[in-house]
């Protein structure tokens, strides 16, 4: 006698895909997802079609900064709106990591928190105060809301995003040492690691400042021309593996910083050439908090980006950081010298679309 095969239905899950600054992905309310870690990450990762190269089965892009996830709840601090965990889903392994921000997804939270409730929007402008759970700081977003509405069409362009669109202003508090512990988390303004000079910096983001020279490189190489080097990824690894636990990030093998950016002189008007390693690809651009971790590295006298930056006079200064696509301009207001240097403040400029609302689909089994 046969006994009957009982089947399971796919699951709906809420969720809005947005692009948020040069990346996209899937913004979640957190009272959506499972409570569990384990449950969750299995989630996410149906979600998006990991682990295969081509995330064929799932809505991700085949790209990491095509395969990010929002999670956002009321915030549970006083001097924040909402809480915002960043979780980059593994194109190629079945892997989910909360091991960094990321400033782009951050453009879109704002938008997503007003027209979800969170934030009840005013008359030009709304500002959203957003807690960066990953490493629990603090960004304020300025959305723009004419008549109390989201608005995403607009005029401004940033770089590797086709078109234009709506302004999203974002200033970022006390992101100095949010992930290492300290802005410059080795104690040392260079560092020698495998017979390179390098510079470990932390300003919302690890990174490892690195002069393409060093590694027979013109910065002017492509980002495929980059990952097609074995030699250099190997060479590149190694540096990042051995500063992991240096940088107070423990082994850093499953995780995706620090950020490796190779750099060399300005070739379009800007302070710095960068090519950015996140970690196994090579960006098409250059991420936002990225950005101001290289921006902050130019104006540390003595730093490997220092040495090969041009910079306008001043402490509060814009400085025009060039990547494979154009430009990203950070804002930054610095007081002190060397090692003793202070991020007073930094700011940017990014914007985000929302694609698409509805649900997604996962198996069943894999969230009964």
């Amino acid at each position: 006698m046969q006994r009957a095969i009982r089947a399971k239905p796919l699951r709906a899950i809420r969720a809005t895909l947005m692009r948020g600054g040069s990346s996209k992905g899937l913004y979640f309310a957190a009272e959506d997802l499972p409570a569990d870690r384990a449950t969750r990450d299995a989630v996410l990762l149906a979600a998006m079609g990991s682990p295969d190269v081509r995330q064929i089965d799932g809505v991700g892009g085949a790209h990491p900064l095509t395969s990010k996830v929002a999670v956002i709840s009321r915030s549970t601090r006083d001097d924040a709106d909402v809480d915002y965990l960043f979780l980059q889903v593994v194109v190629d392994k079945a892997e989910v990591s909360d091991s960094q921000n990321c400033g782009n997804i951050l453009a879109g939270v704002g938008p997503w928190a007003i027209e979800h409730g969170l934030v009840e929007a005013r008359e030009g402008v709304t500002p959203v105060r957003i807690h960066m759970v990953n490493t629990a700081s603090v960004a304020v977003a300025h959305v723009p809301t004419p008549g109390g509405v989201v608005e995403y069409e607009g005029g401004t362009r940033i770089d590797g995003v086709p078109g234009t669109a709506a302004a999203i202003g974002i200033d970022f508090l006390d992101i100095a040492g949010s992930a290492c512990g300290a802005l410059l988390p080795t104690g040392n303004v260079v560092d020698e690691v495998a017979g390179v000079r390098v510079t470990c910096i932390d300003n919302g983001m690890p990174v490892v400042l690195m002069n393409a020279a060093d590694f027979g490189k013109t910065g002017e190489e492509s980002p495929a021309e980059l990952e097609a080097d074995a030699e250099l990824k190997r060479r590149v690894e190694a540096i990042r593996l051995e500063l992991g636990p240096r940088m107070n990030l423990g082994d850093v093998t499953k995780k995706t910083v620090p950020k490796m950016t190779l750099l060399s002189a300005p070739r379009e008007g800007g302070a710095v050439s960068t090519r950015t390693f996140i970690p196994h690809r090579v960006h098409e651009a250059i991420g936002v908090l990225g950005a101001v971790s290289v921006a902050t590295g130019c104006v540390l006298e003595g730093s490997v980006a220092h040495k090969l930056a041009v910079l306008p006079e001043g402490r509060a200064l814009e400085i025009a950081v060039e990547h494979p696509t154009g430009f990203f301009a950070v804002n930054i207001e610095v007081s002190g010298e060397g090692a003793g240097l202070a991020v007073e403040r930094a700011t940017l400029i990014r914007t985000a679309r929302k694609l698409m609302g509805g649900e997604v689909f996962i198996p069943g089994g894999v969230w009964p």
